[in-house]
């Protein structure tokens, strides 16, 4: 099953602090929708510039990305 990696950017001093309170929303949500396997992380990229992710099924990502609107998505390998 083919996976996407919906990103959301968090941008100032305290992206990385936003980026991982987000990761909690996000966990919350895969498991009230019950996801298949959700894989949730933080990346810091910088001292102002942090991500958040949720990796989906390709096939549940309309509803997540309709529901949740991140601002990028990309393929999971």
């Amino acid at each position: 099953m083919e996976k996407l990696k919906l990103i959301w950017d968090f941008r100032g001093p305290d992206s990385e602090k936003i980026a991982l309170h987000h990761e909690i929303h996000l966990k919350e949500y895969a498991s009230a929708k019950g996801l298949n396997a959700p894989l949730t992380g933080v990346e810091s990229q910088s001292e102002d510039f942090a991500l958040a992710y949720l990796v989906v099924d390709k096939d549940a990502m309309k509803p997540v990305r309709d529901d949740l609107k991140p601002h990028r998505g990309q393929l999971f390998t």
